[in-house]
């Protein structure tokens, strides 16, 4: 029974949105306010992720199969913990957002897209999803501000229509989302990173959703 009502007060939380919307940030926060373990997104090892940038369409299927199996690998890890996690990113938006944007832009051929849908699909009807997520809605301007500020050399070459098709794909997802509850943060306007009292109102609105607090 004790550990039946342990299992019950373990709580799943994954952060989702775009390229510099500011996940990695929010989850090292939320990490030290809850004190529960953070899963961050792993980008500086990812052996594609230079090559990708360098030649989208060459390197586009590589770099969604690599990202799908850590994410998979991370879910399952996730759910055989004992104790709380705050995710950096989830398992759907590469199935969701990321691949068929490549699709769409001609970035991906539609023999492995289909190939890609496939293996995603099977994965998920393998896990459940997370307890709360929370999305984190940025306009292009503030993505483009973000990824300069933090600099990092593979990211350099991201095109703006990139980021474009990407917003657009995360706002079509976030409307249809019924894998449990949502939580949006609109990051243009809450600077959570530098306003203490903007990261209070944000955990206040993750405590009104994973227990009724208000």
């Amino acid at each position: 029974m004790l550990v039946s009502l342990q299992k019950i007060n373990i709580m799943h939380i994954a952060i989702a949105g775009n390229i510099g919307s500011g996940k990695t940030t929010l989850t090292k926060l939320l990490s030290k306010h809850y004190n529960w373990e953070a899963k961050y997104e792993e980008v500086e090892n990812n052996p594609y992720l230079t090559d990708f940038y360098n030649d989208m369409q060459r390197w586009s299927f590589n770099l969604q199969i690599y990202f799908l199996k850590e994410r998979f690998k991370g879910i399952v890890d996730i759910q055989r913990e004992s104790s709380s996690v705050i995710q950096d990113r989830t398992i759907y938006e590469d199935a969701r957002i990321f691949a068929p944007n490549l699709h769409s832009m001609g970035l991906m051929s539609t023999r492995d897209f289909e190939n890609y849908n496939s293996l995603f699909n099977l994965m998920l009807s393998l896990v459940k999803g997370p307890d709360l997520l929370i999305y984190l809605r940025s306009s292009i301007p503030n993505l483009v501000s973000q990824i300069h500020k933090r600099g990092r050399d593979y990211e350099s070459g991201i095109r703006i229509d990139y980021l474009s098709g990407l917003n657009e794909r995360y706002e079509k997802w976030i409307s249809e989302y019924k894998d449990g509850k949502i939580l949006i943060v609109d990051v243009d306007d809450v600077k959570y990173e530098d306003k203490p009292e903007d990261l209070s109102l944000v955990i206040d609105r993750i405590d009104a959703q994973l227990y009724g607090l208000f």
